[in-house]
């Protein structure tokens, strides 16, 4: 994992003021999610992680706070919030 990504994921939580439970962080290459893709993604670069949230107001407020905060690839899902420092145009998705 990348320390600076690590460094303003801390930041965002302690920012929050609510656990992380991580679910998916760093994945190697060959790990079947970034092995079908033509280039590995974020997680493999060790610029993402998953944050398992549990309900609409913590799904906002780290949203928010995410936002404020600099990240620039936020993706929505049910039950996780993917975030990661891509060093692209910033972008928001749904699962």
């Amino acid at each position: 994992m990348s320390p600076v990504f690590l460094e303003k994921l801390d930041a965002l939580r302690h920012y929050c003021g609510l656990p992380f439970v991580i679910t998916s962080g760093y994945r190697n290459p060959n790990h079947s999610l970034e092995a079908i893709k033509e280039i590995p993604g974020t997680h493999a670069q060790g610029i993402a992680a998953d944050i398992k949230i549990t309900n609409s107001a913590h799904r906002y407020s780290l949203i928010k706070a995410a936002l404020e905060h600099g990240f620039t690839g936020i993706g929505v899902a049910g039950n996780f919030i993917h975030l990661d420092t891509r060093a692209t145009v910033p972008v928001i998705w749904t699962y």
